[in-house]
């Protein structure tokens, strides 16, 4: 079997084990509105409609420093698949000034506290990342099933052992959509002031804010995923 299909029927059959054990309602995708949560969010969608039930639920946090192109994308395709989506925003102004200045604080403020207040206000039990071993070190070692306590939930990492070419194979073989910021170069998406499109040689995250990159086990104790 290639090592696709492997990995397909691999997340199906979490997915399908995740229905034994939770009630769909409260089950939710962190979706990012980049192509690895994009891939994870179909999955649990197919997953859910073989099964006769529905709609997909997700979560994502708007900073209010993402890209334009990427809100774009999320509200068209939230609209086109039915998406339950709920937009979790900071509760406070963080200005331009001290985005990134304290990358710890910054994604405390603008996306850990965000996320926790909406996994309250859903009810949301068990969490779908789209996060993998080889994006960055410090996941080396994540877990596809992990349990959280603040608040208490259940992370399911769905795609962990995927690669970066298989997620770009996917969604070749599925024609999914995606952001086209990928189309200029980037690889890896996140907020405007710590995102770049990676220079000549560098790896996936190499656009990305290498202060943020370097502290990533601690903000994953404090909430991230």
């Amino acid at each position: 079997m290639p090592v696709l299909d492997h990995a397909i029927r691999a997340a199906e059959g979490l997915l399908t084990g995740l229905l034994g054990e939770a009630d769909p309602a409260r089950v939710r995708v962190a979706w990012t509105g980049g192509k690895d949560s994009t891939v994870a969010l179909f999955l649990w969608r197919a997953v859910l409609a073989h099964h006769g039930l529905g709609p997909a639920r997700a979560i994502t946090v708007d900073t209010g420093h993402k890209f334009p192109e990427i809100i774009a994308f999320r509200d068209r395709l939230a609209r086109e698949w039915r998406v339950d989506l709920h937009v979790a925003r900071p509760t406070g102004q963080v200005g331009d000034h001290r985005v990134a200045r304290d990358v710890v604080a910054c994604c405390r403020a603008l996306k850990i506290e965000p996320l926790g207040r909406a996994l309250c206000e859903t009810g949301t039990s068990h969490l779908i990342s789209g996060i993998r071993r080889d994006e960055h070190p410090d996941r080396n070692d994540r877990a596809s099933i992990e349990v959280r306590h603040d608040p208490p939930h259940i992370m399911v990492n769905l795609l962990l052992d995927w690669t970066e070419t298989d997620i770009w194979a996917f969604h070749a073989q599925f024609g999914l959509p995606h952001c086209p910021l990928y189309d200029q170069g980037y690889r890896s998406l996140g907020c405007r002031p710590c995102t770049a499109a990676p220079g000549t040689g560098q790896g996936e995250r190499g656009g990305r804010d290498q202060a943020k990159e370097r502290v990533m086990r601690t903000l994953t104790g404090l909430g991230y995923f």
